[in-house]
């Protein structure tokens, strides 16, 4: 079963949010905050008290109580656990005469969503834990018998829905540090991360979890909503706070205080994960009908030194990591630049109308630099694409690690001022039509568009600036394209013989040594020897 573009997030299948990843979940550490009541007794809250705790915790060995779930939620089926539902008259903040924007619903514990989580609520810097019950929840058809279950469960996450539409939520937090939101589009896609520690290292990724929300009680006629989350994990522990804002690209502020238990080889802040399985400039999986399948197109990078550059993403036969290192960092996100139905033909997932997440650092965050992994993947379900901000200060316990930063969540596009921009990358056989191929090249075509182009004459030249790290470069043109009102940079790449090994390209445009555009920056590894066909008819 597939999500329908106005699905809610408790909606969507089972691949498209928890993905593969969510198998690994990092529990909760028990013992910690105790309530028995429906809400428990009230206790002093801010945000100074929660990186107390925090600081705290991480000087205390971990504990991760799996296999507590009753095998009832850990057996469910997808299907089973969508039978799930939480009963919506009892929202959070729902009573008669409430006047909040805000509504909030519960996720119950089960299938893969077994490391319970502790709500608060929050008001007037009181908070007292909202405890689990099962007559909080329709459990209609899933089997599962309300009277076994333990009275201290705990929930799986929760999700908060906006005034303008109570059938539809605008953001979601459920699994371990996952959080999705919407803007306008109403259309859930890609996910963020509190935290991401040792991604795609051999050693093996290790995911933190939030194991305690307080969800603050929103004012009347005040558009913010305000959480507070323990994260928790082997080797790092940490206090958070969410501003949200909605609207036509949702708006996050996050404060972030990190406390590491033990030394963290990679250590991401403000990960991103996303999907890109087909598209116009990697066909690798071309057996689908769709023409192209992702849930973003591009990484998008605006340096500390006011350069900006555009990465499409691609699907790689092998799993693929690239640093872009960089010194405060002014912004980077995964987008969904092409938003055109008609290059996807999906009337059950619209993929043109995912959400990018554009991140903005608040403060200067010193060198590091912007990780992309690239993930092989031959199925839509799972999210093979992830960035993130990597530190180049070690990582070591003791110490404490303050990042603040924006997220904004649409389709809304996030564009290089006063440059033009790439529109779309297509690859093919490189060679000239109507000529026999005597030997291998890839063909890579780069569409610019954007108002830098508008006023430039007819008798100006726009050349391109190529450079590729190996190989040879050949038949380079750049030309106006009035289907865009751009110009469209073209040239093949004949790599080196026998070799596999990555080729990393970078094109930009230029009048008179005059830079016109973003840098278009791509890595391709060529086939091996007995895969380069040149698929010469037979009458040349």
């Amino acid at each position: 079963m597939e999500c329908k573009s106005r699905c809610a997030l408790g909606s969507v299948p089972l691949g498209r949010f928890i993905r593969i990843t969510l198998s690994l979940l990092i529990g909760l550490t028990p013992g910690l905050l105790q309530a028995t009541e429906t809400l428990g007794a009230a206790h002093r809250f801010d945000y100074a008290w929660l990186k107390g705790q925090a600081r705290n915790l991480a000087a205390k060995p971990y504990r991760n109580p799996e296999g507590h779930l009753p095998a009832s939620l850990q057996s469910l089926s997808w299907d089973d656990y969508q039978a799930l539902r939480f009963d919506r008259d009892q929202a959070l903040w729902a009573q008669q005469g409430s006047d909040s924007p805000f509504r909030v619903e519960l996720f119950h514990l089960g299938l893969y969503f077994q490391a319970p989580v502790q709500v608060y609520l929050l008001e007037e810097n009181q908070a007292r834990q909202l405890a689990y019950d099962p007559a909080l929840f329709d459990y209609g058809e899933s089997g599962v018998d309300p009277q076994q279950l333990p009275e201290d469960l705990g929930f799986a996450g929760f999700r908060y829905h906006l005034d303008t539409d109570w059938a539809r939520d605008v953001f979601a937090f459920l699994g371990a540090s996952y959080f999705r939101a919407v803007g306008h589009e109403m259309q859930y896609g890609m996910s963020a991360r509190g935290l991401a520690v040792d991604t795609a290292l051999p050693s093996g990724e290790e995911f933190p979890m939030f194991t305690h929300f307080w969800l603050q009680k929103p004012q009347p006629g005040q558009p913010t909503a305000t959480i507070y989350a323990l994260l928790d994990s082997p080797r790092v522990t940490g206090a958070y706070r969410f501003d949200i804002t909605p609207g036509a690209s949702l708006h996050m502020r996050v404060d972030v205080a990190l406390y590491p238990r033990a030394s963290i080889e990679r250590l991401g802040i403000a990960p991103l994960t996303s999907m890109y399985m087909v598209g116009e400039n990697d066909r690798r999986a071309d057996w689908d009908w769709r023409p192209e399948i992702h849930d973003s197109d591009g990484l998008l990078l605006h340096t500390g030194t006011g350069q900006w550059i555009w990465r499409p993403l691609t699907n790689p036969r092998h799993l693929r990591f690239n640093a872009y290192a960089d010194a405060n960092p002014r912004g980077f996100g995964l987008l969904q630049r092409d938003q055109a139905f008609d290059h996807y033909q999906d009337d059950g997932v619209f993929y043109e109308r995912r959400p990018g997440v554009w991140v903005q650092p608040r403060g200067d965050w010193g060198e590091g630099s912007v990780q992309l992994v690239e993930i092989p993947t031959l199925d839509e379900t799972f999210d093979n694409i992830v960035a993130f901000w990597n530190p180049a200060e070690p990582i070591k316990p003791g110490q404490e690690y303050l990042f603040s930063y924006d997220l904004h969540w649409g389709s809304e596009r996030i564009l290089p001022q006063a440059l033009g921009r790439v529109e779309q990358t297509l690859t093919g056989l490189g060679g000239v039509v109507g000529q026999k191929r005597r030997y291998y090249s890839k063909r890579f075509v780069i569409d610019f568009s954007g108002d830098v182009f508008d006023m430039l004459g007819e008798d100006v030249t726009v050349e391109p600036v190529i450079e590729v790290s190996r190989g040879e470069v050949e038949i380079v043109s750049a030309r106006p394209l009035h289907a865009l009102a751009g110009y469209r940079a073209r040239f093949d790449v004949v790599p080196p013989d026998g070799s596999t090994d990555p080729i990393n390209l970078s094109v930009h445009l230029v009048v008179e040594g005059r830079r016109l555009t973003e840098t278009w920056q791509y890595q391709w590894s060529p086939p091996p020897e007995k895969q380069r066909k040149l698929r010469n008819p037979g009458h040349l």
